[in-house]
């Protein structure tokens, strides 16, 4: 079988990650790196970025993550929550993605006649990115899963890591050992998915 489409076959959503990894930190950041950077965007305008947190970083964002919760979410269902989040937080790490709005409002205004697509492409790079760096940590050995806490958290995360204004935050990916398998999951027939015409 093809190698790739093996790897994303492999690839499944992991909730229950401790913290540690099989390979090391560098070599983590090295495949976050080229997953970013190889990934396509509409009119190659690359506005993808990616904060990696290892450690007490990745921890203090899940903190934030908890008490911004906290203020919104009843009392008599917050321990289901607090549960939840605490399962990301005892992962190894965490993957933060952004799209860096200056970049592309800078090609909306450069080429108008496409100004209302730019915002829609460059989610899609986005999402394309996600696929790449999951698939890339899932051949590691690692497993992850796909959050999405904006924008509740998107100011702060901001402050404390002192990013650009222009960077949206789009999805969160803690990422460590699995500690267990996936749950099953249930695949909808191809053919009812894509339509061929000889």
């Amino acid at each position: 079988m093809n190698t790739f489409l093996s790897a994303l076959k492999a690839r499944r959503t992991c909730y229950r990650i401790g913290s540690g990894s099989p390979i090391d930190d560098s070599r983590i950041s090295g495949l976050v790196k080229e997953a970013i950077s190889v990934t396509p965007s509409a009119f190659n305008m690359q506005s993808t970025r990616a904060v990696l947190l290892f450690g007490a970083e990745h921890e203090k964002l899940w903190k934030i993550v908890l008490e911004s919760l906290r203020a919104i979410v009843p009392p008599d269902a917050f321990a289901a929550t607090e549960g939840k989040i605490r399962s990301f937080a005892a992962g190894h790490g965490t993957v933060l993605y952004f799209d860096d709005t200056a970049v592309t409002d800078d090609y909306a205004g450069r080429f108008s006649t496409y100004r209302d697509n730019f915002p829609v492409w460059a989610q899609q790079a986005n999402g394309m990115a996600q696929l790449n760096v999951w698939t890339l940590l899932e051949e590691a050995g690692l497993g992850a899963s796909l959050q999405h806490y904006n924008p509740l958290i998107d100011e702060e995360v901001r402050r404390t890591w002192r990013l650009p204004e222009s960077w949206k935050l789009v999805a969160q990916m803690p990422f460590g050992k699995p500690l267990a398998p996936p749950d099953p999951k249930e695949s909808a027939d191809p053919d009812a998915l894509v339509k061929v015409f000889p």
